[in-house]
């Protein structure tokens, strides 16, 4: 089902084409009277073809133009819309909690929307096929690899992760066309990133990459890529609502691995549960 209204106009935007760009923006900024116009007449105004709306109506998840003025209307009718998620300077400590919250569950919705069931799967059997599952990311997006690695460690997967960019650099020339290379970007075209891409390829090493832009370098060049949706605020970076989705793709990941493997697992985390036990008080 597509996300509805406007916000899904909004979470599918950076994959757009310039034409459905162009559409998306008209929408965005007179919703009220899509509601009231054909198809035809949005087409003539936009001097677009019938068929290029259409098209743009069914690229974001719905069966045509009817369809998605139907969804646009409860938003634009109804005079109590959704609390809007921009964080203001008055804004207390609750509201703001509130608005962020609401944020977060909008980018796993979105992100659930645009996650394509085929490379999911591809993804899972690279990781239980690889001799070796190396997680790269730098900046923030270091901070979700570790967070995989955290994971993965325990599924009895051989999992590594670096927080050092030369670290992450040298291992990756170490790799074979055994192993797995798991790249986090959210913009897709870090040059950190891409020089590792880059390196990993030479190796042979298969490679996924959970990023939100599908048509950015690293995105396009991948073996599997997995792709989030988040929403820029002024006080909350796209980059920064991302990582709740790519936390939560990681722990999709993490269990799908670990079902499909059950006997190793359990005996992988045993054998971790009790190598920590004696820290626990």
């Amino acid at each position: 089902m597509a996300q509805q209204g406007l916000t899904g106009i909004r979470s599918h935007y950076p994959r757009l084409s310039e034409k459905e760009k162009k559409i998306a923006d008209f929408i965005l900024e007179h919703p009220e009277s899509i509601v009231h116009q054909t198809i035809s007449q949005v087409a003539d105004q936009l001097e677009v073809a019938d068929a290029t709306v259409s098209r743009f109506c069914k690229r974001i998840g719905y069966k045509g133009f009817q369809a998605l003025k139907i969804a646009l209307a409860p938003e634009i009718i109804s005079p109590n819309k959704m609390l809007h998620e921009d964080v203001n300077d008055t804004d207390e400590a609750k509201m703001v909690a509130e608005k962020i919250f609401h944020s977060n569950i909008r980018t796993l919705e979105n992100t659930l929307q645009v996650l394509d069931k085929a490379e999911l799967e591809q993804a899972v059997l690279l990781l239980l096929e690889a001799r070796r599952v190396e997680f790269y990311g730098f900046g923030g997006s270091n901070m979700v690899a570790m967070d995989a690695y955290h994971k993965f460690v325990r599924s009895g997967v051989p999992a590594f992760a670096f927080p050092d960019a030369h670290l992450q650099l040298m291992s990756a020339s170490q790799l074979t066309d055994q192993d797995v290379a798991f790249i986090f970007s959210h913009s897709g075209a870090s040059k950190d990133a891409y020089q590792l891409l880059q390196t990993v390829k030479k190796t042979g090493a298969r490679t996924i990459a959970i990023t939100g832009f599908p048509k950015s370098p690293i995105g396009q060049q991948v073996d599997v890529a997995l792709h989030t949706s988040s929403e820029e605020t002024d006080y909350r970076s796209e980059a920064l609502a991302s990582r709740i989705a790519q936390l939560s793709i990681i722990d999709a990941l993490y269990v799908t691995v670990i079902m499909r493997q059950k006997e190793k697992a359990q005996t992988s985390v045993e054998k971790v549960r009790n190598a920590i036990a004696a820290t626990k008080m």
